[in-house]
């Protein structure tokens, strides 16, 4: 299991570059494109507040040990992005703040029993309460990025951009992910599907896209 202060940290860098990616945007600013296709940043800070709740949901299981699953379908967290993006720019911004301190909150709240239980996440695997800061983690890290401000991959910590690359290559299975070259933060970028530069194929050839991964 990866350091649990350190995923912390990182839980909390990320969510200060989502911060940073927002500031000062307005409403016209929120329906614009993100990086993700299809989405606007409206949509992303959706997801992010929404992912925050749902999160919320793991700690709350590792603290009473009652099963609390992340979203109670697929379509429930579909459709909790697709209001999410008709509210006023001031309320979807809060929503995100809210969540995300109520997320803060609450793990801080775990002892170290807590965080040895083990819960389920989304993707239906059964891990121990310790990854949940890596999930939300991933989370605001990428999207902060997603949200096509200020805020790009070459900003991110240089480990945690590597355990990005191993989990993603662990998701993707190696027969779908090449081998690259390239600058780490690029390289990172390219195996989750953003856009990416200077990043080849061993030979030196352009590489073939990949789909947006998280």
């Amino acid at each position: 299991m990866r350091d649990l202060d350190t995923t912390l940290t990182w839980v909390a860098l990320g969510t200060s570059l989502c911060r940073k990616a927002l500031a000062g945007l307005d409403e016209t600013s929120y329906g614009a494109p993100s990086l993700l296709p299809g989405w606007t940043r409206a949509h992303v800070v959706a997801h992010l507040a929404g992912n925050a709740e749902a999160v919320g949901n793991l700690v709350h299981w590792a603290r009473t040990g009652e099963p609390t699953p992340m979203y109670s379908s697929p379509e429930q967290r579909t459709t909790a992005i697709e209001v999410g993006t008709r509210l006023p720019t001031l309320e979807l911004t809060t929503w995100f703040e809210r969540s995300a301190q109520a997320l803060d909150d609450a793990m801080a709240g775990l002892t170290d029993t807590h965080w040895r239980s083990e819960v389920v996440t989304a993707q239906g695997r059964t891990v121990p309460a310790g990854e949940i800061p890596w999930l939300r983690s991933r989370e605001v890290m990428v999207h902060a990025v997603d949200l096509g401000t200020s805020v790009s991959f070459s900003d991110l910590p240089a480990e945690f951009l590597a355990e990005l690359r191993e989990d993603i290559r662990a998701r993707r299975g190696s027969a779908n992910v090449p081998a690259v070259h390239g600058d780490p933060a690029e390289v990172t970028a390219y195996l989750a599907g953003r856009p990416c530069t200077g990043v080849t194929t061993v030979d030196g050839a352009p590489v073939q896209p990949l789909g947006p991964w998280l």
